[in-house]
This record gives C-alpha cells, sequence and structure tokens, in this order.
C-alpha cells in the first residue's frame, strides 16, 4: 500500500467518475478507454492521486449498488494500476466496504468514504486491515437528502467536533494515525453560508493535526457566487478557494481541473512559504 503523504506541499487529487449522472462530468468517462485516458492526462496535468468513483454523490442522487460500482470501475483500476508510475496512488471513491475490497485488490491505495465510516461498519476495519489511507467527510444526511434545510448552531465546531470523533472511530478500529485524512465535506448538507463559513474557517480543522483534504471543485455554491454559472465554468472559482486552502494549511485537493489548480497551489504555496521565512 502506498503511504500517505502527510508533508508539504500541498497535493492535488484528481476526480475521475466513472457514472451517468455526475454533476459537472457524468458520462463523459464510462468507457474504460475514455477513463483511462483522462487519468493519463490528469496526471501530466500535475495531479498526484487519482480519485475514481462508481457513484454520484451529487445532491438529489441515487445510490448505486456495489455490484454495479464495482463493474464500472474494477477494470479502469486494473489498467491504471500497471500504467502508471511507481508510487502514484489510485483512491476508491465509495462508501462501500465491499466495492472498497476489491478496488484495493485491483490496485487501488487509498479509500475516500463520504459517510466517514458510518454508511458501512466494515469500512474502517477494511482501512485498518489493509493498512490504507482513508479520507473521512463530514456529510449530513444522505445524497438524497442532504439539502433539505441543513442547520447548524455553528458549523465549523459542529464539523471539527463530528471529523475528530469519526478519527477516533477510526483509530479504534485499529487504523494507523497516519492514514487518516479529514474532510469537512463543502456542499455535503450545507448551505453557500456554510459552505463559506468553513472555507474561511478551515484553520480550525487543520489545528486538528491530521491532514485535511478540500473539494469545492466545480460546486454549486461557486456557480451562484459567481452569477449561476455553468460548472466547466467555475475553474477560476476552484482556484481561488484552492489557493485559500494552501494558505490554511489544507494539505490535498480534490479537483477536476488540474492544470489549473496546480498552478494555483503552487503560487500559493511559494508565497505561504516566503511569508513565513522558509
Amino acid at each position: 500500500m502506498s503511504t500517505l503523504p502527510v508533508s508539504r506541499p500541498p497535493r492535488l487529487m484528481g476526480i475521475l467518475n466513472i457514472t451517468p449522472d455526475s454533476f459537472s462530468d457524468g458520462g463523459r468517462y464510462l468507457e474504460p478507454e475514455a477513463a483511462v485516458a483522462r487519468a493519463l492526462r490528469m496526471l501530466e496535468e500535475g495531479a498526484d492521486i487519482l480519485d475514481i468513483g462508481g457513484e454520484s454523490t451529487r445532491p438529489g442522487s441515487a445510490p448505486v449498488p456495489p455490484e454495479e460500482q464495482q463493474r464500472r470501475v474494477l477494470d479502469v483500476i486494473r489498467v491504471l494500476r500497471e500504467r502508471l508510475p511507481q508510487g502514484v496512488p489510485l483512491s476508491i471513491d465509495t462508501t462501500w466496504a465491499s466495492v472498497a475490497r476489491a478496488a484495493l485488490a485491483a490496485g487501488a491505495d487509498w479509500i475516500n468514504d463520504t459517510s466517514a465510516g458510518l454508511d458501512d461498519p466494515g469500512m474502517l476495519p477494511l482501512a485498518a486491515e489493509q493498512h490504507a489511507p482513508i479520507v473521512l467527510m463530514h456529510r449530513s444526511g444522505t445524497p438524497q437528502t442532504m439539502q433539505q434545510a441543513p442547520s447548524y448552531a455553528d458549523v465549523v465546531g459542529e464539523v471539527r467536533d463530528h471529523l475528530a470523533a469519526r478519527a477516533e472511530a477510526a483509530l479504534a478500529a485499529g487504523v494507523r494515525e497516519c492514514d487518516i485524512l479529514l474532510d469537512p465535506g463543502i456542499g455535503f448538507g450545507k448551505t453557500q453560508a456554510h459552505n463559506l463559513a468553513l472555507l474561511a474557517g478551515l484553520g480550525r480543522l487543520v489545528e486538528l493535526g491530521l491532514p485535511v483534504l478540500l473539494g469545492t471543485s466545480r460546486k454549486g455554491f461557486l456557480g451562484a457566487l459567481c452569477g449561476h454559472v455553468a460548472p466547466h465554468e467555475r475553474v477560476a472559482a476552484t482556484c481561488a478557494t484552492t489557493a485559500l486552502g494552501v494558505m490554511q494549511g489544507v494539505a490535498v485537493f480534490r479537483v477536476h481541473d488540474v492544470a489549473a489548480n496546480r498552478q494555483a497551489a503552487d503560487v500559493a504555496w511559494a508565497i505561504s512559504g516566503f511569508s513565513t521565512g522558509v
């Protein structure tokens, strides 16, 4: 298994959705050849990790059975494992332990679980058994319900407490501390105000001492802020959040548009290092 990169500079996780219904690129990479070509392109553009998913988790999306998720992703993972340079991690984006296990056997290295191990009680023990890095994300409700009037008294504090609790659950299940990443779940059961508060408060999550992953790429709240532009027109807006995250200590950024976000991350990282005297 690949060891978890926790040191700076920040890493980019390229998104590969092998789905017909993802909000931004659904249907574009259903054919294995197209998916592999897209993955290799993102690697050329500066991706450090590739995140492969066979189920959309956009608001309102329907669950995809684990057997169908495996049908969509396993062949792509096998081909990429053969063709990628040594040491490039592949991540499986799923909340099902059976899908994660099959993906790890096919050549994946990481698990990206949008339920933080709550949907399937077998997920955390699997990560522990396989010594697999796992992303634990905050999500309020399910994709079907999460945007139905989400409410928090203190969104940053509540998300922080939830992630801390899920990290403790992972540790109790035997996951190594060095294999845990935390994701605030931008857009997953949050209003625009909640998303903005979380972005402004990323430093409070970083203070937990575990690497933070940020996923804002092309999301709807960015489109609303920029005049309700379409997903593919939200690249610059995404880059703004990447630069902001770098300055607050975020370790990994999950993005569609790798080349642009690579530039944003590298410039912000250079400024951050200069300002601290590095």
